[in-house]
C-alpha cells in the first residue's frame, strides 16, 4: 500500500489524528461526554458492559480510532445527537467475535483474530465496540492497525476526488488546497500515482515540506505576504 507516513507518532499514519485504545479483559472504557455541549472538558471516562454482537455484527477489540472534525462539531453541538453519546466514527482493530448467524451470510468474510477497519458507525472513542461485517475491511499484511484507523475516512474522501468527482489523467495539473491536511496529503499520493503534475497551497514552511514529500512539485504558503511562496526547486 503506497501510503506516507510524515508526521510521527501521535498521528498515526499522518493522515489523522489517531488514538490508541489500551484494552482489558473484561470491561470496556470510553470517553463519554457529559450532558452538556462544547468544550473538550465535557468529555468524561466511563466503564461500561462491553457491548454483545447481534445478527451480521462483529465484537472488534479497538487498537486505534480515528480522531476527526465531525467527531468535534458533534461534541460542541453543531451536529445534533442525543446526549451522551460515545464519539468516534472510525477505528481500526481486531475481532473478538461474531454475531450469531454471522458466519451464514454473505458477509462473513471475517473470523475471530483478523484485523479490521471501519468508519460512518459511531462508538469507537473505546476498547471495545460493535460494528456490522458488512463495513468492515481487512487490514493486509504490512500495514498497521494505527494507519488503517488514519486513513479510512480521508482516504475515502480523497479517493472520490480522485476517482469519481473527477478522474484524474496523466499529464493533468492538479492544485491541492490545504496539502498538508489529511485528505490533502492522500489525495496530493493519488493525484501523482495518476500521472497528475500536483501543485499545493499551505500555510507554513513545514507545512510545505510535507506537502512536497508527498509529491507536490509547487507548494506555496498561502501567509507568505511580503516573500515569495515556497516552491520545491
Amino acid at each position: 500500500m503506497w501510503l506516507r507516513t510524515n508526521r510521527g507518532d501521535w498521528q498515526g499514519c499522518g493522515f489523522a489524528s489517531c488514538i490508541a485504545a489500551h484494552a482489558v479483559a473484561s470491561n470496556h472504557y470510553a470517553s463519554h461526554p457529559d450532558h452538556r455541549n462544547r468544550r473538550a472538558e465535557v468529555l468524561r471516562l466511563r466503564e461500561l458492559p462491553t457491548p454483545t454482537p447481534g445478527p451480521g455484527e462483529a465484537l472488534v477489540q479497538i487498537e486505534a480510532c480515528g480522531v476527526n472534525f465531525i467527531d468535534v462539531y458533534l461534541r460542541e453541538g453543531r451536529y445534533a445527537s442525543p446526549l451522551p453519546f460515545i464519539p468516534g466514527q472510525e477505528a481500526a482493530g481486531v475481532v473478538l467475535a461474531l454475531g450469531p448467524g454471522t458466519d451464514s451470510t454473505d458477509a462473513a468474510s471475517f473470523k475471530v483474530g483478523d484485523r479490521v477497519a471501519w468508519c460512518g458507525v459511531p462508538a469507537t472513542y473505546a476498547q471495545f465496540a460493535v460494528a456490522p461485517v458488512a463495513r468492515l475491511i481487512a487490514v493486509p499484511d504490512g500495514i498497521t492497525t494505527r494507519q488503517a484507523a488514519a486513513a479510512m475516512l480521508q482516504g475515502m474522501t480523497a479517493h472520490y476526488l480522485a476517482h469519481s468527482t473527477y478522474a484524474i489523467q496523466k499529464g493533468d495539473a492538479v492544485l491541492v488546497h490545504a496539502g498538508a491536511g489529511g485528505v490533502g496529503l492522500l489525495l496530493i499520493q493519488m493525484a501523482k500515482r495518476q500521472g497528475a503534475r500536483v501543485f499545493a497551497t499551505v500555510s507554513t514552511e513545514e507545512k510545505a515540506a510535507l506537502a512536497r514529500a508527498a509529491g507536490a512539485t509547487r507548494p506555496s504558503s498561502t501567509h507568505a505576504r511580503t516573500s515569495p511562496p515556497a516552491c520545491a526547486s
